[in-house]
């Protein structure tokens, strides 16, 4: 480092600032304020939501700063629903399941599997680039861009295969949840919105030349970008969803002979390391 780099511990304005927040916790959320109430963006906890918003409503609040009505917190619920299935073999599930095996707690197992859908490939980080292709795609079609046109210039980027975040899914073709989802969204009274008007275009562009339709992410990414969410807080509202799919799986090992879940011998395991070495006289 020159000598001429400031740093956080020579930067005045930093120290300033460092200082002025010493031996105090500040909040632009919120807070508990004995014989008060619990504030959350200017709501109070006690007398405006609870009992009265669903935990939805508050958790979308919590994570957006917004308060949304019931239908759309209700539509969100819909959707945790579709992505926390009591499947072992999903792989989030999967290290609920082992933390069941091996008796440890259920908040450690769930909370656990909760981190490993901050993937790239799968879980919850991909609706950023979901949300962000088809914001940026619906830029493009207002500028006279068609939906064939946003399906070339995406495969093109991939080397001519349709690897669009929101579209194909790597173990089945469709998506049995889109239908679902469709059918609560009808139910709720919500519209088909610009986005998702787009999405389905594209849909069609992509089962015409590959036979590669629309996947949930795609869904959410397009509806939620409707309601006026940003990419953060859609990948915010979302950070805890795999949950109760990953406690079930828990639950499910921990009720079981500890240690049965995957069993391996050792001879199961392929050793690629370095062939067995005498140890060498001192």
């Amino acid at each position: 480092m020159s000598s001429n780099s400031k740093t956080t511990h020579s930067d005045p304005q930093q120290i300033a600032l460092l200082d002025n927040l010493r031996n105090k916790i500040v909040s632009k959320t919120g807070g508990w304020f004995p014989g008060k109430g619990v504030f959350s963006h200017g709501y109070s906890m006690l007398d405006d939501l609870v009992g009265v918003k669903s935990y939805f409503q508050i958790l979308i609040l919590h994570a957006t700063g917004k308060m949304v009505d019931r239908a759309l917190g209700d539509w969100v619920e819909a959707v945790y629903g579709c992505l926390s299935w009591p499947d072992p073999r999903i792989w989030c599930n999967q290290i609920g399941a082992l933390a069941g095996t091996a008796r440890t707690s259920v908040v450690i197992g769930t909370a656990i599997g909760a981190m490993a859908t901050d993937s790239k490939a799968y879980g919850v980080l991909p609706l950023i680039d979901g949300v962000n292709f088809i914001q940026g795609a619906l830029e493009k079609y207002e500028k006279g861009v068609t939906p064939e046109e946003i399906v070339s210039q995406a495969t093109s980027a991939r080397g001519g295969k349709p690897f669009i975040v929101g579209y194909i899914r790597p173990i089945a073709k469709g998506d049995e949840r889109l239908e679902t989802m469709e059918r609560v969204s009808k139910k709720l009274g919500f519209e088909e919105g610009s986005h998702l008007s787009l999405a389905y275009e594209i849909e069609k562009v992509l089962m015409d030349k590959f036979e590669e339709g629309m996947n949930i992410n795609g869904y959410v990414s397009a509806f939620l970008s409707d309601q006026g969410f940003t990419t953060e807080e859609i990948y915010q509202m979302f950070s805890m969803l795999v949950c109760s799919g990953v406690t079930a799986c828990y639950l499910d090992t921990f009720h079981r002979p500890a240690g049965t879940f995957l069993p391996l011998r050792c001879d199961d395991i392929e050793y690629q390391g370095q062939p067995s070495r005498t140890i060498p006289k001192s």
